[in-house]
């Protein structure tokens, strides 16, 4: 079925001032921020002693330490207020912080533009638990990858005009902090006016007594997500994205003057490739995905991340050889567009947001999706609190390995691989983000499935599915289709088969075994199954008991009328077409032919019949109804 375009939730009152009010939040924290970065970088000696990489590194420290302190209070007073209300009171915060760092502007007072950092970091931990817990109550589950992606993409889109203007104006002679000032409060008070048109959001918790004992809370939050595995290692690889972000981002003004002998214009070309970088992945997760939370993109998306970052090491060495001749100066974009080794550079910035955004927004709707929904705002202001821990510990690494004589493409260097030991981490811990990867990486590459009525395979609750067994990859194409993990009934010698075992086993599949051959095993096969279904999991067996030898859809099996008998939720079946004659099939053609039979990107296709009820189901029946399904095509 055609799903609609994510941009049309941008014409829609539910989601439009949502995103214009954050955008402008995400525009004006970067407009200021980036101007003092810009100033203290290129004009350090009007305004501090400090050394500028220090400087540079310290600011972002300081923005995020708010997360630190006032995220659980933050994610209390979102779950217990009226979101839209909470957003009108930040958004007033914001105009009199950059009323304060005008006067910094104005008095050329260094420690007062801090303090609006600070400042302005505590707005951004009020309103980030609201604004990703606004999501979920206003939108579908279908609509979560589109709206975070284009909710991600306009975050970064603003950080990139917020980044440009502010590097712009900062420098304009004689009247440029002037220029600066005058923005910040003006976006601020047009953010404030369009926060009036977001709709009401009412509070998940309005009985929630507010603890204000920071740090109890902070330990209660942290707690209670890490109940739910998924989410709680979702969050910690959400805050391993922003370390790996900071550490990159804080190190560009240095980068860009000293390695790169660029001016002002080299920092914002740079930020500017990477915004776009993170941007178009964001939105192209809704294409990548299918329009459900596909969480194979972020194995995808850390494999990018590491391969990149580490490029862009080796890029900046041969860059210093191609662009020795710029040392000493301060090039111009034209001009250092005109070296040669500039370009892999840029493409490696592109890269690396790119593939950030494949690994960021799958993580947001997983969280968002599984998620307590009475505690989704803590739950976001838990994961607040570890982006926090996680920059600072990023700020602080930066601070500590410059300061012991590494480079700043040695730093880059570092934290790509120290993403791939993170990465390793996490999916040996989850399983289930590599095994979607794997089932994603198969039906993206080496097939082409089309689905039928997919939307039939439930979101939440209890189902039997039941589908022709026609080779050893039928689990895998179903399970990359399905909008949750599926349990898999097999037989235990496929369960067995070498590497596609492991896969299996990963998904907590259950093997099985025939009562002749082995009657423990399937009792006990049983007895599991009535366990997922009680626990409401989805299953999905093979009645036919053993794949096809003839591509034809063989006898159902008495089973699924015994798991009915124990469990009464409704089977929903399935048909899977073109996948006869695969080589992992039992096609008995040339096993030459079998690998080329329908080429590289061979067309497969899974339809997804209406559910039949318990007292209704029949092995027979079943059966037709998935021969009518499948039809002609094998």
């Amino acid at each position: 079925m055609s799903q609609p375009n994510q941009f049309s939730l941008l014409k829609q009152r539910r989601f439009a001032p949502f995103f214009w009010t954050q955008f402008l939040g995400a525009f004006n924290d970067n407009l200021f921020k980036t101007a003092l970065i810009v100033v203290i970088t290129f004009d350090a000696l009007s305004w501090t002693n400090l050394e500028p990489s220090l400087v540079t590194n310290l600011i972002p420290g300081l923005f995020i330490l708010p997360y630190v302190l006032f995220s659980a209070t933050a994610g209390q007073l979102a779950d217990k207020f009226d979101k839209a209300g909470l957003t009108r009171c930040v958004k007033w915060l914001e105009v009199a912080i950059m009323v304060v760092a005008g006067i910094g502007w104005m008095t050329h007072h260094l420690w007062l533009l801090v303090a609006a950092v600070v400042g302005m970091g505590i707005h951004s931990t009020l309103f980030g638990p609201v604004k990703y817990a606004y999501l979920p109550q206003h939108l579908k589950k279908e609509e979560l990858i589109g709206g975070n992606g284009v909710t991600e993409m306009g975050t970064f889109v603003g950080i990139l005009a917020g980044e440009i203007l502010g590097a712009i104006l900062v420098v304009m002679q004689p009247h440029g902090l002037y220029f600066e000032a005058g923005a910040t409060i003006f976006v601020a008070v047009i953010g404030l006016l369009v926060s009036y048109r977001i709709p009401p959001s009412p509070a998940p918790s309005p009985e929630l007594k507010v603890d204000w004992n920071f740090v109890a809370e902070s330990v209660r939050n942290l707690r209670f997500s890490s109940k739910n595995r998924v989410v709680f290692q979702s969050m910690l690889g959400n805050s391993w994205f922003w370390f790996y972000g900071a550490v990159l981002l804080a190190q560009l003004p240095v980068y860009s003057k000293d390695y790169l002998h660029g001016d002002h214009g080299a920092f914002v070309m740079l930020l500017t490739v990477f915004s776009l970088g993170v941007g178009s992945g964001s939105l192209l997760c809704e294409r990548l995905s299918g329009g459900k939370v596909e969480i194979g993109l972020v194995p995808f998306g850390s494999i990018g991340l590491t391969i990149f970052g580490a490029d862009l090491y080796f890029a900046s060495n041969a860059f210093a050889i191609s662009g020795a001749a710029l040392a000493g100066t301060s090039a111009d974009v034209m001009t250092l567009l005109g070296h040669h080794g500039i370009w892999r550079i840029l493409f490696d910035f592109l890269m690396i947001g790119m593939f950030g955004g494949f690994f960021i927004v799958p993580l947001f709707a997983l969280i968002q999706l599984r998620a307590d929904p009475a505690h989704i705002s803590r739950t976001i202001a838990g994961m607040n609190i570890l982006n926090a821990l996680f920059m600072v510990a990023a700020a602080g690494m930066a601070i500590v390995l410059l300061g012991q004589g590494l480079t700043i493409p040695q730093l880059f260097l570092v934290t790509a691989l120290l993403n791939a030991l993170v990465a390793v981490y996490i999916f040996s811990l989850v399983p289930e983000f590599l095994m979607r990867f794997l089932a994603w990486l198969l039906i993206h590459t080496v097939h082409r499935v089309h689905t039928v009525n997919a939307e039939r395979i439930p979101s939440e609750g209890a189902a039997v599915l039941v589908c022709n067994h026609v080779s050893y990859v039928d689990a895998i194409v179903i399970g990359a289709i399905a909008p949750r993990p599926i349990r898999f009934v097999m037989d235990h010698r496929i369960f067995k088969t070498p590497f596609l075992g492991w896969i299996f086993r990963t998904a907590r599949a259950i093997p099985i075994a025939p009562a002749k051959e082995d009657p423990w095993l399937m009792e006990k096969a049983y007895i599991d199954i009535a366990q997922a279904l009680h626990e409401g999991d989805i299953v999905c067996i093979f009645p036919e008991g053993q794949l096809t030898r003839d591509g034809e859809i063989n006898p159902f099996k008495g089973g699924i009328a015994k798991i009915i008998e124990r469990s009464q939720v409704p089977v929903i079946p399935l048909a899977l077409r073109g996948l006869w004659g695969h080589l992992l099939s039992r096609n008995k053609e040339n096993i030459f032919n079998r690998a080329f039979h329908a080429g590289l990107r061979s067309k497969l296709a899974l339809a997804v019949g209406q559910p039949v009820a318990p007292q209704d189901v029949t092995p027979d029946g079943l059966r037709e109804d998935v021969a009518k399904l499948r039809g002609d095509w094998k």
